[in-house]
C-alpha cells in the first residue's frame, strides 16, 4: 500500500515562513508529478504549486516568487518553502502524487491526509 505522509504545519505570524514536505511510502516503483494543494475554510480547493519528475513546475500566481517546491525523487519526498506568509494561505495543504506501484506499469493518484497552516494577524 501507498501512502502520503504531510509534516510541517503549524501557526505562523504574517510574514513568516513554514516548510512542508511529504513523504511518500509503500511499494513505489516511481513517481511522476508531485504536488501541493490547499483548501481554506469556505473555500474550494486549489492547486499551489507543482513538481514533475524531471523537475518542471509550476505555482499559483498568488505565491510565485513566495513559495517553493522541491523533491528528492531519491527519498520519495516533495516540499514546500513557504516565505512571506499572508493570513490569507491559511489552509489545509494536501499532498498529492501520481505513483506507479511495484506490482503495475500504470499511475495512480494518491492523497495525504492534510497539515493544517494558521497564519496570524
Amino acid at each position: 500500500q501507498v501512502q502520503l505522509v504531510e509534516s510541517g504545519g503549524g501557526l505562523v505570524e504574517p510574514g513568516g515562513s513554514l516548510r512542508l514536505s511529504c513523504a511518500a511510502s509503500g511499494s513505489i516503483a516511481s513517481i511522476y508529478v508531485m504536488a501541493w494543494y490547499r483548501r481554506a475554510p469556505g473555500k474550494e480547493r486549489e492547486l499551489v504549486a507543482l513538481i514533475t519528475s524531471d523537475g518542471r513546475t509550476n505555482y499559483l500566481d498568488s505565491v510565485k516568487a513566495r513559495f517553493t517546491i522541491s523533491r528528492d525523487n531519491a527519498k520519495n519526498t516533495v516540499n514546500l518553502q513557504m516565505n512571506s506568509l499572508k493570513p490569507e494561505d491559511t489552509a489545509v495543504y494536501y499532498c498529492n502524487a501520481d505513483i506507479s506501484s511495484s506490482l503495475g506499469r500504470s499511475y495512480i493518484t494518491y492523497w495525504g491526509q492534510g497539515t493544517q497552516v494558521t497564519v496570524s494577524s
